[in-house]
């Protein structure tokens, strides 16, 4: 198997062919999408999807862009009181400043227009946020990632431009979906933005030009960590809440929901050192665990070790862990023939991108360093979608954002069976965590149940070598 880069990968549908016909005959399969342009006064109306912490930030962002004025409309959620509390933060426009995931306080309060009859609680809220808008306005879809392919495909229908938030699949059959989707996004002329917001930042743009220029040599290694404390980990339901809103609520502890903690905790890094490297993984392998368990029964494991290895034989080392009282990093690196480079050094901003004559990053060895303080790329990711919707310029990274959830998927998976994952297997996977998911309802049974001990399906490695649990 070879490894082109990641636009190469785009030819590679015939997988597709059947995937999308039940979805190719839009009702909107020839309307025109009105343009909107930087020198109109036309005000971009947008709807907010997912009422949760990084919904409301990038709804605070978008409000924040200062390209033209935009406002929003409406929310959805179901869960009415995070929407409550998702309202009251943006409404209260003091913000503190400093927050990605908080309003900054960068936008004016009659920016936030969402009357009582426009806001959504429900399975089906969506449909509704969405009807609050017109062609050409922009609908952030900010819930747990399973829903991510059933709310873009609406938002396709009626002509909307697209935030959707990372990781956007969860599994092989919703990656090939997806994909159709991003298809058919792009030949609507729809503009849609994906949160891997760290390829808008302007630090790792000057790495990536300084790699490609070869102050670094050719890479022979990259690497990545994320060791940090516990999330995702969580008790026996309350007798008082349904299984399904349960498990969404604590979407991070089952796979069906996010793919997983590491799979919501490893995006930036895994995405960012595949960009360095102008490519995608071919294959995988790894390892993983999990310790010091009480009373938690969700399906997270709780360490992962993946060796990604790209065409040309070079590897990428992902190494996540969820423990207290551990080694803690978060960072990504990458090495080559002439020299080392900082990708990132904690947490995602800033990145404080680096270059060093040697590989132990001496301080002595110092070749190169952004100049700070940096542009927030939360900011700027909205900033550049915004301008590229107002001046019609081609902006599509659907597309993108499921080719590197499936990098994701592929080490997970090799984690989970204990098997060496191809790119093509991972994709090609027949295993769906949860179909169906454009028809539940309040009352809709949950995708996966605990067994009579009280826990839920995890990983059994080698066991379990052709799927990744045992529903």
């Amino acid at each position: 198997m070879t490894g082109p880069k990641p636009a190469d990968r785009t030819s590679r549908r015939g997988f597709l062919e059947t995937t999308g016909q039940g979805l190719a005959a839009s009702a909107l399969a020839g309307v025109a999408i009105p343009a909107v342009h930087a020198g109109e006064s036309h005000t971009i109306k947008i709807a907010l999807v997912g009422c949760g912490g990084r919904g409301t930030g990038a709804a605070a962002n978008a409000l924040s862009t200062r390209s033209g004025p935009i406002k929003l409309v409406a929310m959805a959620d179901v869960f009415e009181n995070r929407l409550k509390m998702s309202y009251e933060a943006l409404t209260n426009t003091s913000g503190d400043g400093g927050s990605v995931d908080r309003p900054a306080g960068t936008w004016g309060r009659d920016q936030v227009d969402v009357p009582p009859d426009r806001r959504f609680i429900g399975f089906d809220a969506y449909k509704h946020a969405m009807e609050c808008l017109s062609p050409g306005d922009i609908v952030l879809l900010t819930t747990p990632c399973a829903f991510r392919s059933v709310h873009f495909a609406h938002a396709i229908e009626r002509g909307l431009n697209v935030f959707m938030e990372k990781p956007t699949t969860v599994d092989g059959p919703s990656t090939r979906k997806m994909l159709e989707l991003a298809d058919r996004s792009s030949t609507r002329n729809l503009k849609v933005g994906v949160g891997l917001m760290c390829r808008h930042c302007d630090a790792r743009k000057a790495l990536l030009e300084r790699i490609r220029d070869g102050q670094i040599g050719d890479i022979t290694l990259l690497k990545t960590y994320r060791l940090v404390g516990p999330a995702g980990f969580t008790g026996p339901k309350p007798p008082d809440m349904s299984e399904l809103l349960y498990q969404v609520k604590n979407y991070l502890s089952f796979f069906w929901a996010s793919g997983g903690l590491v799979h919501d905790y490893t995006s930036h890094n895994i995405d960012e050192c595949c960009w360095m490297k102008g490519s995608w993984p071919v294959r995988a392998h790894g390892l993983a665990g999990r310790y010091y368990r009480t009373d938690e029964v969700d399906q997270n494991l709780d360490h992962y070790s993946v060796e990604y290895t790209f065409a040309d034989g070079t590897n990428l080392f992902l190494n996540a862990r969820n423990m207290n009282g551990c080694h803690g990093e978060f960072a990504s690196y990458a090495h080559g023939t002439k020299g080392s480079a900082v990708i990132s050094t904690s947490m995602h901003t800033p990145a404080k991108c680096r270059i060093y004559k040697g590989h132990n990053f001496a301080k002595g060895e110092l070749n190169w360093a952004f100049p700070q303080p940096e542009p927030n790329p939360y900011q700027l990711e909205w900033d550049h979608l915004v301008a590229a919707i107002r001046e019609d310029r081609p902006y599509n990274e659907a597309r993108r954002g499921a080719e590197a959830s499936l990098v994701q998927i592929m080490g997970r998976m090799a984690c989970h069976t204990g098997q060496v994952v191809t790119w093509d297997q991972a994709l090609n996977h027949t295993q769906e965590f949860a179909p169906g998911l454009e028809s539940l309802t309040m009352a809709s049974a949950a995708p996966i149940h605990p067994g009579k001990d009280g826990r839920y399906p995890t990983p059994q490695p080698g066991l379990l070598g052709d799927r990744e649990y045992q529903a």
